[in-house]
């Protein structure tokens, strides 16, 4: 018997809103360690909670929430929902899945559910051109699971446990072989899970996947799938072995030229993009990459500006794309020249994109100004040559060219000139369905910016607490 879709839509809303409120509750009321199935001798399945894994979870389920609200209305037309929801459902239990894992085995085994869960939403319209996306979509996510999985073998050897603590394993000194071992081993997580965080030279799947995937879809690609792989390096370099002996190696001078090259390229493609959705996706390039050049750093401030960056580009990205989707949805624009005027007839849809827009180019007082500013400042307090004055210039760099594939955007949909006919236009905004959730994410991404205290401290304690085995 097939389901009505106003019947699929409260299905997979309720079992949305059920994922959100046992997430939030065991964040809350706390969350026993869990030692499941084992897999091989002395290796097992093991779920446990920190606050790290609160901080991930709750964004994620969150913006799941909403963005179901939305899809309420966006996927009304579209055909295959019964398999979209279905893995949109599968993808999120995933997500949490590798939010709570205790070692990395069993993280290891939810990304990779996560990935093939999130294939659907790629191939979805089922073209050639989204085929082709989803393929490449695939080999891009599988393929660096796969790198690295060969470092995973490598740090088994060279490392006590594999089970997630604060602060990793390497508090004493390693030296020589293991040492040299112990580096390659990082550098292959490195690269494989920088896959899924859009890091150079593994970022191309990004711009392939999100113009032919939904709105909703994109949004949770750019938003938050992306931060599956910064998460995965955040376990690997701060809770597996530790920071303190990266600091000043080849792993770590690559890690920031990586982060660096890839902020600055991606902001350069999004400035010349002319396809909405693909300028966007470029732009989730450059800007995952703060949060991956925060981590390079190894400085508590830059680890709390990358954190900081985690949650503000998490609700500033998914609000563009889903600002977007409602503009395609209501008028069938796709580039970026079509919308000139747009602000006239679709005032609140524009005006979220405005504000959001503000946001990521970083200026005060709105949320990501702080996040680049804890960046900046925490380059230039590690004193690396070249890096400490090289990554605030680009950062800087990437803000004014953020500014005007952005604003840019904004100014001529509000300030077309007198060339675009504008007195006779018709209301498109769409429903309250789209529009709350634009407006919540909105409203957060600026309060977030204002109201700062208690959320910083919360971020505090964690890089306090990462930073304890020989931090700084």
């Amino acid at each position: 018997m097939k389901i009505k879709k106003k019947q699929l839509f409260w299905i997979s809303g309720l079992c949305i809103t059920a994922i959100f409120c046992l997430t939030l509750f065991a964040c809350i009321a706390g969350m026993p360690e869990i030692t499941g199935w084992e897999l091989l001798r002395g290796i097992q399945l093991e779920f446990k909670l920190d606050n790290l894994g609160k901080l991930f979870a709750v964004l994620t389920a969150g913006i799941w929430l909403l963005n179901m609200i939305y899809s309420t209305e966006y996927m009304e037309h579209e055909e295959h929902l019964e398999s979209y929801f279905i893995f949109y459902i599968l993808t999120l239990v995933a997500m949490i899945g590798v939010f709570f894992s205790g070692n990395l085995i069993t993280m290891y085994l939810c990304y990779e559910m996560a990935s093939v869960c999130s294939f659907p939403f790629v191939v979805h319209e089922r073209t050639k051109e989204a085929i082709e996306a989803a393929k490449k979509y695939l080999f891009y996510s599988l393929g660096g699971a796969f790198i690295g999985l060969a470092g995973f073998f490598i740090l088994s050897q060279n490392l006590p446990s594999l089970t997630f603590i604060a602060g990793g394993y390497l508090g004493e000194a390693v030296t020589g072989a293991k040492l040299t071992s112990v580096l390659a081993g990082v550098f292959c997580i490195l690269i494989g899970f920088g896959a899924k965080a859009g890091m150079f030279p593994m970022h191309g799947w990004l711009p392939s996947a999100h113009p032919v995937a939904p709105a909703p879809a994109s949004a949770l690609l750019s938003g938050n799938l992306t931060k599956l792989g910064v998460f995965f390096i955040i376990r690997v370099f701060y809770y597996l072995t530790g920071v303190s002996y990266f600091r000043g190696t080849w792993v770590q001078y690559g890690f920031m030229v990586l982060s660096l090259l890839t902020i600055l390229m991606g902001s350069m493609m999004a400035y010349k993009e002319k396809i909405i959705k693909k300028r966007l996706a470029y732009s989730t390039v450059s800007q995952v990459s703060y949060i991956l050049f925060g981590l390079s750093l190894m400085h508590p401030v830059g680890f709390v500006g990358a954190l900081m960056h985690v949650v503000y580009h998490s609700l500033v990205k998914n609000t563009l794309f889903l600002c977007a989707g409602a503009i395609i949805h209501r008028t069938g624009h796709k580039l970026v020249k079509e919308l000139k005027g747009i602000g006239r007839s679709m005032p609140v849809t524009m005006w979220c994109f405005t504000l959001v827009s503000v946001t990521l180019v970083g200026i005060p007082p709105t949320s990501a100004f702080i996040s680049k500013w804890y960046l900046a400042t925490s380059s230039l307090s590690t004193k690396i040559p070249v890096i400490s004055w090289l990554g605030p210039v680009v950062l800087l760099t990437s803000a004014l060219l953020t500014a005007g594939y952005l604003i840019g955007i904004s100014m001529e949909a509000f300030l077309p000139g007198q060339d675009v006919v504008t007195e006779n236009y018709e209301k498109k905004d769409p429903t309250f369905r789209m529009l709350v959730p634009l407006v919540t994410m909105t409203a957060l991404s600026v309060i977030l910016g204002i109201v700062t205290a208690p959320f910083t401290s919360y971020l505090f304690e964690i890089a306090k607490s990462v930073m304890s085995k020989g931090g700084c």
